[in-house]
């Protein structure tokens, strides 16, 4: 093998090279390989054959560890350390930028819109150039210069006696003794106290729990062209004390007219401060909404969750946070509230009018009297309420408080902003008629064409400020159109991203850094889009390359592969089989060889179309009206005991109406789970299946101890295993001896980690192996119970593949493992930190786990995107193991676009025509061939290719 890796090497030219030697990280076999520089290149193979491996944890990790070791000591060690990776020599290589799937943001402030900085491009643009509108009587407001004041007094109150007033309190209540002894220690006499002019020596009492509003009178004058001097003089001290907002009283004509240098209302006088970028910030306590502070939701308490079987009385537990009836002093208040309205504990909820509930839910208006069950006289007391005491459980409570408080509560738009994050003072500010949550809830196709036309539409002086900014956000969103995500909105929250979302969106955000000479490493960028929108992904790569930069790919897309100006095949397996460069060169020549990848590319390999499609069992479940996000009144009819798929372009609702609508209501019909779907008006056909079960790829383990085998279950039987050798029982050894979580069989020196992590003060941490356990996790007491000559710590070290040889004799054992073998993960290792585990491999790992339960044969699986990170051949795979589960008589739905799958699904339901608010219809459904006949949307074409 070394020597076909050497003829390949040799076969490229000398300069212009990354060149990698003696490579050995993970599973990678001691390979040696040369990368073109200033190239698109993609690197292929089967899953776990080593791509990443080579890609990531060898090429990234060493520009990653060249790059801090640039920085002085004492900036190192707040950094941490980054291991040398287990190669010999790296040589040309550039400054190295990965762009992986795992970088998406779980914070609930961070947008698309602060991700890509166009949010705070937005900000800056409205602080400068925006006009503000009055919240009261939306009129434009204005703000004049002092000269200005000063003349306008004179032309509009000319010869008219007027009062120039500097207001002070604005509608708040109080006394306000000492603000009048600060005025007349000042030298003023007079103030205006709610519209009447009072004398101050005459100490005025106001009622202090009344709204006020006071102005001092500054001067009371008549109008004249002589007494300018004087205008202008009274004025600044009213401006000075008034904080630059005046008022001026005409007692001829009794009107008060509001002057201000701040920006302000001309008929309310409220007055708005200088914008500044903050002031449009959700993430600054000077933009924030003060009710939701800045998040757009808000906490609320749903009363079916309180109460949710009508049926059933007090004393039955009707009211959930209370439980069953106990002689308690709440028992004793809610008996009271009861009372007074004429029932008792053991009425039925259903049959008390809905006062009684508010009363019990919201709080008594009036203190009850309540018995003493001790002898002691009555007592009045104020009923507070269940809602008001779990909300403050809530907000204040403990930890386990807080959980149980949770499980009454849900999230809901903020009733101040209605979801817009943002102040009213920020949402009156308008460039060209749109408030800034206008534009970031536009889709980005939206807001590059608003964006495109804006400079002509201002006057000179703004177009001349704002050109700068508008530039930047027009290229900024052409590019997140050229890959492919014009269907998003600014204020997408970064949590509802998908991982090839968030790193196309990185993909766009370096595009626009206009980088050169810069080594990009990209982790399967095609995920999630819609073979319609490949090429354009493609042309995105190229503009990088085309830059100045070298671009490496791990990619398993064969659009992209043939692509590449250089392709690398990592093979010839996966796991322990795998980890040597196969072939490598220009795609047109790599498809001639003989490799697993290149006979896939040739269609000498392929993954054929079933003869027949099935019939199903008759039955269906329908979903009527379904209207969240950008679904338009979609209809939706799933046949049972057939293999579905929901395709369609990226952003046509496919998520929304499956993932946010569909399974949250099986979800809550099964399980009575707290998850609520998006909007819809009816579903039918619940009946005919019992269980739903998504399989996604959201981690299966957050902690470095999680992995394949303790999430599967695996781990417990083989521990049980061992419980029951002989050795074991000899020494009184139970199952828990056998884990490395708990006191009593692990290593304590390393408490079950197996590595010891030094601090190295000025230096990087280092972690080695333990040195009590060498790595192993466990006391040496416990590793001397054996299984055919294994110990626990071996069992743990196998890949999956060698633990089905060793424990292939133990039913339940082999059940799980033959499982991970039928998903395609024969080449994990059982102890693989699941923070190390890719988002397909957790995918296949959970669809394994219900794979290893018995099926009820009216089971309902719901898998999206199962084909990430899969090789043609792992595809292959994934469709046996989901065929078997159809055969069995469950349902499979899969959200996919690969067409591999969609063309052997028994039913298609392509959903578009369009992303964003051009998509969220059904275009087509039916049998593959049925959807081609339509001839409708996006799928059509490249479904008919794949047919043919």
């Amino acid at each position: 093998m070394k020597k076909q890796e050497n003829e390949v090497l040799e076969a490229l030219p000398g300069d212009d090279m990354i060149e990698v030697l003696g490579a050995r990280v993970h599973n990678l076999k001691n390979i040696d390989v040369r990368i073109p520089r200033d190239q698109l290149v993609v690197i292929t193979g089967l899953s776990g054959s080593g791509k990443s491996s080579l890609a990531f944890d060898t090429i990234h990790a060493e520009g990653q560890r060249r790059y801090i070791e640039t920085f002085n000591a004492y900036a190192r060690q707040f950094l941490g350390g980054i291991e040398r990776p287990d190669v010999d020599l790296i040589t040309g290589l550039s400054p190295v930028i990965a762009i992986e799937q795992k970088t998406i943001s779980r914070n609930p402030r961070s947008t698309v819109g602060t991700i890509t900085e166009m949010y705070d491009l937005l900000r800056l643009l409205f602080a400068r150039v925006a006009d503000a509108f009055s919240y009261e009587t939306g009129e434009p407001m204005v703000r004049y210069s002092d000269a200005r004041i000063v003349d306008l007094i004179m032309e509009e109150h000319a010869g008219h006696e007027i009062l120039v007033l500097a207001p002070m309190v604005r509608g708040r209540k109080g006394h306000y003794r000492e603000l009048f002894e600060q005025f007349l220690r000042q030298g003023f006499l007079r103030a205006r106290v709610d519209g009447t002019v009072v004398d101050l020596t005459t100490r005025p009492r106001l009622d202090r729990y009344s709204v006020h509003d006071i102005e001092l009178v500054i001067d009371r004058l008549k109008v004249k062209e002589a007494d300018r001097k004087r205008i202008a003089e009274t004025c600044a001290t009213a401006m000075k004390l008034g904080k630059g907002n005046l008022m001026v009283a005409d007692l001829k004509t009794e009107n008060v007219r509001y002057l201000s240098r701040h920006l302000m209302c001309p008929t309310t006088g409220i007055a708005y401060e200088e914008p500044e970028p903050n002031l449009f910030s959700f993430n600054s306590p000077y933009g924030a909404c003060p009710k939701c502070s800045g998040l757009g939701e808000v906490t609320e308490v749903a009363p079916e969750k309180i109460v949710p079987d009508r049926r059933k009385s007090v004393k039955r537990g009707a009211i959930v946070p209370l439980g069953s009836y106990k002689s308690t002093w709440v028992f004793k208040q809610v008996e009271a509230v009861l009372a007074s309205f004429g029932h008792d504990l053991d009425t039925p909820i259903e049959e008390m009018d809905d006062a009684v509930l508010v009363a019990l839910l919201n709080g008594a208006d009036e203190p009850l009297k309540v018995s003493s069950s001790i002898g002691l006289s009555d007592r009045k007391v104020q009923f507070e309420g269940i809602i008001p005491y779990i909300l403050e459980q809530a907000e204040e409570g403990t930890k386990t408080a807080q959980k149980w408080a949770a499980s009454f509560t849900h999230m809901v738009a903020c009733p101040l902003c209605k979801g817009s994050r943002l102040k009213k003072t920020a949402m009156h500010f308008k460039l060209d008629g749109k408030n800034i949550h206008e534009l970031a809830t536009m889709s980005i196709t939206d807001l590059h064409a608003f964006m495109d036309g804006l400079v002509p539409r201002l006057d000179e002086k703004k177009a001349l400020i704002a050109k700068e900014a508008v530039k930047e956000i027009t290229d900024r969103s052409k590019f997140m159109l050229d890959v492919g995500l014009e269907y998003l909105m600014l204020d997408r929250s970064a949590r509802t991203l998908s991982g090839g979302e968030a790193q196309r969106i990185r993909l766009a955000t370096q595009i626009g850094s206009d980088l050169t000479g810069v080594l990009y490493i990209l982790d399967e960028p095609s995920i999630g889009l819609h073979q319609r929108d490949d090429q354009r992904l493609i042309g995105s790569l190229r503009t990088l390359r085309d830059g100045g930069n070298s671009v490496l790919v791990v990619e398993h897309d064969k659009e992209m592969m043939m692509s590449a100006d250089h392709l690398i095949d990592i093979g010839p397996g996966a796991g322990e089989h795998g980890g040597r460069i196969v072939a490598q060169g220009h795609p047109a020549t790599l498809a001639k060889g003989d490799s697993v990848t290149a006979r896939y590319l040739r269609n000498e390999l392929r993954i054929e179309v079933p003869k027949e499609r099935r019939k199903g069992n008759g039955e269906q479940i329908t979903l009527y009206g379904a209207t969240g996000h950008n679904l338009k009144d979609v209809d939706l009819t799933l046949p049972l005991g057939k293999f579905i798929c929901v395709t369609g372009v990226s952003g046509s609702g496919k998520s929304t109406l499956i993932g946010d609508t569909l399974y949250p209501i099986l979800s809550k019909h099964f399980y009575r789970s707290d998850t609520y779907p998006l909007p819809f008006r009816k579903i039918e056909g619940l009946q005919h299946i019992d269980k739903v079960i998504e399989v996604d790829q959201s981690p299966i383990g957050r902690t470095p101890r999680s992995n394949p085998a303790t999430y599967t279950g695996l781990f417990d039987h083989i521990r049980e295993l061992y419980a029951r050798l002989p050795s074991a029982k000899i020494r009184g050894y139970k199952a828990g001896r056998f884990s490395f979580n708990t006191v009593g069989g692990r290593c304590e020196t390393c408490k079950g980690a197996g590595v010891r992590v030094i601090e190295m003060n000025f230096l990087p941490d280092v972690s080695v192996p333990c040195e009590t356990c060498r790595g192993k996790r466990y006391d040496r007491e416990t590793l001397e119970v054996r299984f055919k000559g294994k110990s626990i710590a071996d069992a743990l070290a196998m890949s999956v593949e060698e633990a089905l040889e060793v424990f292939g004799d133990v039913p339940q054992i082999k059940l799980k493992l033959q499982t991970l073998v039928d998903v395609g993960l024969g080449y994990v290792t059982l102890g693989q930190s699941s923070t190390t585990v890719s988002g397909g491999e957790a995918q296949r790992i959970k669809l394994a786990t219900e794979l290893s339960k018995r099926d009820t044969g009216s089971t309902f699986y719901i898998l999206d995107e199962p084909t990430t990170g899969l090789h043609f051949d792992d595809v292959k795979q994934l469709i046996l193991v989901l065929d078997r589960l159809v055969e069995h008589g469950n349902t499979v739905l899969v959200i996919e676009h690969n067409m591999d799958i969609v063309k052997v699904a028994d039913h298609v339901i392509d959903m578009g025509p369009e992303g964003g608010h051009g998509g969220g219809q059904i275009v087509a459904r039916g049998t593959p061939e049925e959807v081609v006949m339509m001839g409708r949307g996006h799928t059509a074409p490249f479904l008919a290719k794949e047919l043919a």
